[in-house]
């Protein structure tokens, strides 16, 4: 009987003993990641920022920040803006962003991820109020850039760096697509009259080398116009009227008697 009350009596204490070394364990040991960092304050003041792998700490008195030094995104959500040109569209944006300094992360600046939202969020809009429509579509990298590097400049000091910034949508008014789709068919036709002008204008100038060709050969005109004839027989019309030139037999005329001349000089 001694035996198993002198056991009940060291657990009496042996069991807190044992929550107190566990509690101290884990206020002592503590084990990052490989993308982690630690800042460490100790009575409330910066230590030093410790990581990645295993590090330790006082119990109770070391108090640990963790930050991420991955890149992390954020969605900026939808604003209304009014554009250079006082078109009014629903914009878009997405962020990245990663934490090079973890001290300036975390003493810099509160909620370093809700701050770099909200900034990206009045520079998006911003920027967006600047520029024109036709700029916003047809630019968008120049307007990601533009409000990339003015995120990056004031989030420096707080020890993070903007990778890049996207805007995702540009959502424009249903009058203004229509007015954009009627710009753009007007466009098409514009196009095509001066395609089709240009083409009309190559073959009047080879019209006219062509008459000045026949002009200088005119057998090439009844030639042609044989052509012509042989062309339209090869059709299944039954009947076809073509008017002949008074002058058609003209060219043969000139052969022929280009070849007797010779046989009346022997003569």
């Amino acid at each position: 009987m001694e035996s198993v009350e002198n056991f009940i009596n060291n657990l009496s204490w042996i069991i807190p003993l044992t929550i107190v070394a566990l509690m101290l364990l884990t206020q002592m040991f503590k084990i990052l990641r490989e993308y982690e960092r630690a800042v460490v304050f100790r009575l409330g003041k910066f230590q030093r920022t410790k990581g990645p792998g295993l590090i330790i700490l006082i119990p109770f008195i070391d108090k640990i920040q963790r930050v991420d030094l991955r890149v992390l995104t954020i969605n900026v959500d939808k604003q209304e803006v009014i554009t250079k040109d006082n078109v009014t569209v629903n914009v878009d944006a997405i962020t990245f962003f990663r934490v090079v300094d973890a001290e300036k992360a975390v003493i810099q600046v509160e909620k370093y991820i809700h701050a770099t939202a909200m900034l990206a969020q009045t520079t998006l809009r911003s920027i967006v109020g600047q520029v024109e429509l036709d700029e916003l579509l047809a630019e968008r990298d120049k307007v990601n850039k533009q409000i990339q590097e003015i995120i990056d400049r004031h989030t420096e000091s707080w020890g993070i760096k903007v990778v890049s910034v996207e805007v995702r949508d540009v959502v424009l008014p249903e009058n203004m697509k229509r007015a954009m789709a009627r710009q753009a068919e007007t466009e098409r036709d514009r196009r095509a009259k001066v395609i089709n002008a240009e083409g009309e204008f190559q073959a009047a100038e080879r019209l006219v080398d062509a008459a000045r060709m026949m002009e200088n050969a005119p057998a090439a005109l009844q030639l042609r116009f044989l052509q012509t004839m042989n062309e339209v027989s090869s059709e299944s019309t039954s009947y076809v009227f073509m008017p002949i030139p008074l002058d058609f037999l003209e060219a043969f005329k000139k052969l022929q008697d280009t070849g007797r001349q010779p046989i009346e000089e022997k003569e």
